[in-house]
């Protein structure tokens, strides 16, 4: 089997997968991923669409990430992973789908505007 080569993205986070069969082992910029990513909440974060097709230790995943911060890049890789798993098989789909793998999180940081300090806050109003 030939790498299979999928991109995922959350908020400025951008994950490039590659997939290969192997014995599990997922590298995260030349590191473990339990190395790289410090909680748990994030390893679960990363294998959820592993666990969910019950398909952990089959696949080796290298990852480089890039941008955004640690818990947009988890997610940024579960979606690359997921994307990885229906080139695969797309019988893979429907699990993956029902439980939202698939879904690119559209939200983004919204500007500052020029008069506020904020995007939305403004500063107080003063009558006099």
């Amino acid at each position: 089997m030939e790498a299979i080569n999928t991109i995922g993205r959350r908020k400025s986070a951008v994950a490039r997968v590659y997939l290969t069969e192997g014995k599990g082992d997922i590298t995260v910029n030349g590191r473990d991923y339990k190395d790289y990513f410090s909680s748990e909440t994030l390893h679960y974060i990363v294998n959820q669409p592993l666990s969910l097709l019950g398909i952990e230790g089959k696949y080796d995943i290298s990852v480089n990430l890039d941008g955004g911060g640690i818990r947009g890049q988890a997610e940024a890789l579960r979606l690359g992973i997921s994307r990885a798993l229906i080139k695969i098989d797309e019988e893979n789909r429907p699990p993956l789908k029902s439980n939202g793998f698939l879904v690119r999180d559209p939200r983004e940081v919204e500007r500052k505007k020029p008069g506020q300090p904020k995007a939305r806050k403004k500063f107080q109003f003063s009558k006099r």
